[in-house]
């Protein structure tokens, strides 16, 4: 590899390592210490970049590709705060396992604690954040150093999908010269015809990653546990990013109707939407079909009404529902958290076995342990029912649920009393068939659980639930978005639509088109969920925060084309915005008061009506 200088050689041989290893896409920042990976990046004809001006919104974008994709999305920017910015979306991708490579610029390492201009302290500057962090060596064409920076490129790329996926963080500090101008004998000719200067066929290091799994006589006993079982039941939490998820739904489905376990699946698990999923009226017995009957989607409004599971295999992170996390909590159950990292991830910390497996191969363990006939009760399979009637129940209260649910979204319901869960049970019922779906944090991803009625679609729904914040969510569904050719829907409240409106400018820059729902309720409105609403002063203006914003002018700002939507004409609206090219923000106003007291009496009244129909069957 040749190059007119050391920091030009630097930046092309750290992208052409990165490329061979595997990167496919980078969001750049501009920025003069920068330069030599810019133009780098720039020039690979196997990388694709993704050009931002600001690095918040560009590591949010990078964070949803990767969400999406399950595979790496890098990073670059200059030296100085640029690098800061880049935190917020490093934190929600340690928490969330999402795979980021994060390529911070540098001052030379003798100017650190000088003063020097535009200089910080970036060494290990996102902390216990990152999974890895490595400070590369200054440039120069020296065949060992130019080795090491390609071995540490290579680890470093597998370092961000290992046991524990999530970001890396590289330091790179450059010298002058950073444009690619011609210095006379700064990289000798011959370094091009050198190992290190040419790389290797392929990746300079091939890495393999194995899977975690247990053993035989450990699904055995696993079996055993939930076959016995009186009210087995299985929760899919979010799961892990993309292709690092390695749950098949089916696979999942044919386990639970096997054992007469029903499957509680958080919207963002994967699990809640696609072929494997079975439809029914909200009135009738679900049609019979190939596909499963086991997937819930309703349980948050019910499952405190229920009997405790006696044993619970569970996948994925914490579940989204606050009442499904308390009902486990209280369970006098044994509960299996099966994670490939052997992390814990349940703050109620009632579980009783931690599994550090993939679960993927758990899951195919114990359908082979079932096909061999080793467990001690081999001959009951399929077992379609469990004591208790514990299925029939939970299909008892799943139809009841939707049935009162449906009837509170209908137009002429709404028209006397709109509220926010309208919105997403339309976005999920009438989203296309493929389709990704981003929902926002606060109410909207809460709204998700509760109205997002399963489906067969093939919906990939991702929220930022790793720290879950409200900052950087546009960008990210707008970077998830320009990983696939599905359409693109994101869900949004105003504070947040507000916070992230920067990263708008991705619309345009990176070619990629939404139906944007946004949910103004001028502030926030989740606030009115708890004890600190009854204190006012100070909650309207410390916590509900009206801010009197129209974004009918952010939206002309960045040439977005807007409408202001009546709940109760939304589904003509939202089906229109899915059949037109380009972007839409279709924004629906509603007051956050009325709206939450308009929940708390269609929670009363699914209450009622899933009592009533469980007094029936019992």
């Amino acid at each position: 590899m040749t190059a007119p200088n050391r920091a030009t050689l630097w930046g092309r041989v750290l992208v052409d390592e990165l490329a061979k290893s595997g990167l496919e896409a980078v969001c750049i920042a501009p920025g003069s210490r920068s330069t030599p990976l810019t133009v780098a990046f720039a020039e690979h004809p196997a990388v694709d970049v993704y050009s931002h001006l600001d690095e918040r919104s560009a590591a949010y974008f990078a964070l949803g590709r990767a969400r999406r994709t399950g595979e790496p999305t890098a990073l670059v920017c200059t030296s100085g705060t640029a690098a800061a910015n880049f935190h917020p979306a490093v934190m929600e991708a340690d928490q969330a396992r999402v795979p980021l490579l994060v390529l911070t610029a540098d001052r030379p390492p003798e100017l650190r604690d000088s003063g020097a201009n535009q200089t910080v302290d970036q060494v290990k500057l996102y902390g216990d954040a990152v999974r890895w962090y490595a400070e590369l060596p200054e440039p120069e064409p020296d065949e060992r150093k130019v080795r090491s920076l390609r071995t540490t490129a290579a680890r470093a790329l597998s370092e961000t999908t290992g046991v524990r996926p999530g970001p890396v963080h590289l330091n790179c500090p450059f010298r002058k010269p950073l444009e690619p101008i011609e210095v006379p004998d700064d990289v000798p000719d011959s370094f091009a015809e050198s190992t290190a200067g040419a790389g290797r066929d392929g990746p300079f290091v091939q890495i393999a990653d194995g899977t975690r799994t247990l053993d035989d006589a450990e699904h055995r006993s696993l079996l055993r546990a939930l076959e016995t079982a009186d009210r087995p039941l299985v929760v899919a939490g979010p799961a892990d990013p993309g292709a690092l998820s390695t749950l098949e739904p089916a696979a999942v489905t044919e386990l639970a109707d096997r054992l007469g376990a029903p499957v509680l699946a958080d919207p963002l698990s994967g699990l809640r939407f696609g072929p494997h999923v079975g439809c029914g009226d909200a009135d009738e017995e679900p049609a019979k079909s190939d596909a499963s009957r086991s997937i819930y989607g309703g349980y948050d409004a019910y499952v405190s009404a229920l009997p405790h599971p006696d044993v619970v295999l569970r996948f994925g992170a914490s579940p989204t529902s606050k009442p499904l996390s308390h009902w486990l909590r209280d369970a006098d159950a044994r509960q299996f958290l099966i994670d490939p990292a052997g992390a814990w991830r349940e703050a109620t910390f009632t579980a009783t076995d931690l599994l550090a497996a993939d679960p993927g191969a758990v899951v195919d363990g114990l359908l082979e342990a079932l096909a061999d006939g080793d467990a001690e009760s081999a001959d009951a399979h399929p077992r379609a029912t469990t004591a208790d009637g514990w299925r029939d129940r939970f299909d008892a209260a799943e139809r009841r649920h939707w049935a009162v649910r449906d009837e509170a979204v209908t137009a002429d319901a709404l028209e006397e009393a709109p509220f926010e869960g309208a919105v997403l049970s339309s976005v999920f019922s009438n989203a296309p068939d493929p389709a990704t779906v981003f929902v926002s944090n606060s109410m909207p991803i809460r709204d998700a659980d509760r109205f997002g009625r399963p489906r067969s679609a093939d919906l990939t729904v991702l929220a930022n639930r790793g720290a879950s914040g409200i900052d950087g969510i546009s960008s990210t569904a707008l970077g998830a978005g320009s990983a696939t050719d599905d359409p693109l829907v994101l869900v949004t409240g105003d504070l947040a639509f507000y916070h992230d409106s920067n990263g708008l400018l991705a619309v345009d820059r990176c070619d990629v088109d939404a139906t944007i729902v946004l949910l103004d309720n001028d502030g926030g409105g989740i606030f009115h969920k708890l004890p600190i609403e009854s204190f006012n002063p100070p909650f309207t203006d410390q916590f509900k925060t009206p801010h009197g914003l129209e974004f009918d002018d952010l939206a002309a700002f960045y040439d977005l084309e807007f409408e202001s939507v009546e709940t109760a004409e939304f589904d003509a609206a939202y089906r229109r915005s899915l059949e037109r090219a380009g972007t839409q923000i279709l924004a629906v106003e509603f007051d956050s008061a009325e709206s939450h007291r308009r929940r708390e009496v269609l929670e009363q009244r699914v209450d009622d009506a899933v009592a009533s129909v469980l007094d029936d069957s019992s």
